[in-house]
């Protein structure tokens, strides 16, 4: 007769910050991957033989690792972070295309210049050559930008480019900015996971944790899964973890 049952799959992943009060929990992000590692120091006694006397285990270090198939940016700031937010997205405008005038002002007033952040570059639409930002009086070749409008040479009259640059759509989107903390400082954050196979579920309480690492890896032709390190410790109550199983077998 077998005993036990069997866990299949990343199961559904909840994150509770616990160093502020009363905070909302966020799903982690479709779960790909979650894993728990617990692994004890022993200590062995010798007398005059080979094998230890008596063997004693120590310390014990719990960690664990959670992958996400889609970017929260909630999750990410809750378990690693801990910033604030602000309404809107930055977002990159690549390759506008434009024509510098065939009149003075040989100026382009790029499509989003009301929410505009940053330039990124400009290029020759024909050759792909990048034009020489300058501070001012560009002559062939070179380009100045103020509050999104690009001055250019009266040189380069007609000329088709485009022009790359960043701006911050306030209608949607949230934006943070990390920013540098004093040593120590840290959000910690419980961790709620369960999963369930043919009417057998399993749910697993991390009561206090800490992130380590976090990992967004970018790759061609794939996606990116935002991976999370994390270090797992007590409670004030002294609770490390609760693990709640289908049976008593």
């Amino acid at each position: 007769m077998m005993t036990g049952f069997a866990v299949f799959g990343p199961g559904s992943l909840y994150l509770t910050r616990t160093d502020i009060a009363n905070t909302t929990p966020v799903n982690i992000g479709f779960a790909n991957e979650f894993s728990l590692d617990e692994t004890a120091e022993t200590k062995d006694l010798y007398g005059q033989l080979q094998y230890p006397l008596v063997t004693a285990r120590g310390t014990i270090k719990a960690t664990g690792k959670a992958k996400a198939a889609v970017v929260s940016g909630l999750a990410i700031n809750a378990a690693f972070h801990g910033m604030s937010f602000s309404v809107g997205q930055l977002l990159m405008a690549s390759g506008e295309a434009a024509s510098v005038p065939t009149v003075s002002p040989y100026t382009v007033t790029v499509t989003n210049s009301t929410h505009f952040d940053t330039d990124l570059g400009v290029v020759y639409a024909a050759t792909g050559l990048p034009l020489i930002k300058v501070v001012a009086t560009p002559t062939v070749g070179q380009y100045m930008v103020s509050a999104g409008i690009y001055t250019f040479s009266a040189a380069d009259e007609g000329v088709a480019v485009k022009i790359t640059y960043a701006y911050l759509a306030t209608m949607g989107g949230q934006t943070k900015i990390v920013t540098n903390q004093l040593i120590g400082t840290a959000p910690t954050f419980q961790l709620d996971y369960s999963t369930s196979l043919n009417g057998n579920p399993y749910y697993l309480r991390l009561y206090q944790c800490v992130a380590t690492k976090l990992s967004q890896s970018f790759k061609l032709t794939d996606f990116m899964m935002p991976e999370l390190d994390f270090a797992i410790f007590a409670n004030a109550a002294g609770n490390v973890y609760e693990a709640s199983y289908p049976s008593a077998s």
